[in-house]
């Protein structure tokens, strides 16, 4: 990492307080990934309510997602990140006293908040003080923020509803959130290029709508869509189909061999793609996802869940900081907070969907079946890639394989001296 050592010593302290914020941010989310399914079960809640009580949490992020944005590009980065954290520390709180269906759905939009502002907030601070030369390789190591607290949260969440119940469970979710509220608060931003007043209302128009329809977004973001159904799919259903089974293992193993996993892809393919391009890596990520949806569609053994998490892991910890790293290579700084927010959105929806679409028809497809569709959904999205990320099908194939550069890159230099 030697990286950092090249970096001013007050990016240098921002990025290492956004790491210690981000590691105690996810380790409190996915410290409930395990045990949350089930906890809405316990309350009585049917496979249905399950999903749409889970999936309301993307609803959140869809709804809050364009204003965060926005609020990220003209006010303050910091601002919208400390708006993730606080909400991290407050919701978890609410399970505490929330008990009916309705009210676990309306919790579960406000905790959907948290992510929406942190992850904008975190990666527009994390992209302001990359070097452009070196992006890939930051942000692949800034993201393993995400496989760590993945990995630390659900072993964490598994003890402490195994060993003592849901109540502390709860409170140290709060708690890690609040530590992370701390850390937020001392980060300082890099300073970037005021925007003019008209074209904060061009941006604006352009986050409702012509952001999104890009040519250079609508790809990614139509790939985190098809994404976001799978790992819905996963977030929702795996503790309760591995309970189902009757095997011998605490689904808080599976999470964690996935964030094992997740941490070892992002060590080495941040830097790769640098080199090599995005294009590869990306559809690498995606055929290895669509294989651990398989295998989790027919596991019936610890082993082959186990092997089936790490695949999940693998995938989805080089998928998600590439196409991160994708869309800042194709984002300007002014626009930055909404392209992310826009892009992210499509995940967002997927994990929205999933919920309510694999709940109503979960006596047709069981949980081997809601897999098998979300193995289906990753093979969508990598023919979709390898055919149209690019300006054409050959422009496409060359840059999904690794052998041309992106053609909808913006070049950062030309728009400074634009300026």
């Amino acid at each position: 990492m030697n990286i950092f050592s090249t970096l001013e010593a007050q990016c240098r302290r921002s990025l290492l307080i956004l790491f210690v914020a981000g590691l105690v941010f996810w380790s409190s989310l996915a410290s409930m990934l395990p045990t949350l399914a089930p906890y809405i079960e316990d309350l009585g809640g049917s496979k249905q309510e399950v999903g749409i009580v889970m999936g309301s949490f993307a609803i959140g992020l869809l709804l809050s997602r364009p204003k965060l944005g926005y609020l990220a590009d003209y006010n303050s980065r910091k601002l919208v990140l400390i708006i993730g954290t606080s909400v991290a520390a407050i919701a978890p709180l609410g399970y505490l006293v929330v008990h009916s269906i309705p009210l676990l759905i309306a919790l579960r939009i406000f905790h959907g908040v948290s992510i929406a502002a942190f992850t904008t907030g975190f990666m527009a601070l994390v992209t302001d003080l990359s070097p452009v030369d070196k992006r890939g390789e930051l942000i692949g190591y800034m993201s393993l923020t995400t496989p760590i607290g993945m990995a630390v949260g659900p072993a964490l969440g598994g003890f402490l509803q195994a060993k003592a119940g849901y109540t502390p469970l709860f409170l140290v979710a709060g708690g890690l959130g609040l530590l992370a509220t701390i850390c937020a608060i001392q980060v300082k931003e890099a300073q970037r290029v005021q925007v003019l007043h008209e074209e904060r209302s061009q941006s604006s128009l352009k986050a409702m709508g012509q952001l999104l329809v890009s040519p250079r977004l609508r790809i990614p973001t139509l790939v985190l869509l098809l994404t976001g159904f799978g790992f819905g799919a996963v977030t929702i259903f795996i503790a309760l189909f591995i309970r189902s089974t009757g095997v011998d293992l605490n689904p808080g193993w599976f999470f964690t061999a996935a964030a094992i996993a997740s941490f070892m892809g992002r060590l080495v393919t941040g830097r790769a793609s640098d080199r090599y391009g995005r294009g590869l890596f990306i559809t690498g990520s995606l055929i290895i996802y669509g294989v651990s949806m398989l295998m989790i569609s027919q596991a019936k053994s610890p082993q082959v869940f186990l092997l089936a998490g790490f695949l999940e892991g693998a995938g989805s910890g080089i998928l998600l900081p590439m196409l991160i790293t994708l869309i800042s290579d194709r984002s300007l700084p002014n626009e930055r907070g909404q392209v992310f927010a826009i892009s992210i959105s499509g995940l967002d929806l997927g994990i929205a969907i999933a919920g309510p679409i694999l709940g109503s028809f979960f006596d047709q497809l069981g949980y081997s079946g809601s897999f098998l569709l979300g193995a289906i959904m990753m093979l969508i999205a990598a023919v979709i890639f390898v055919t149209q990320s690019s300006k054409d099908l050959s422009h496409s194939w060359r840059f999904a394989t690794g052998r041309e550069r992106d053609l909808y890159a913006v070049d950062i230099k030309v728009y400074d001296k634009s300026r």
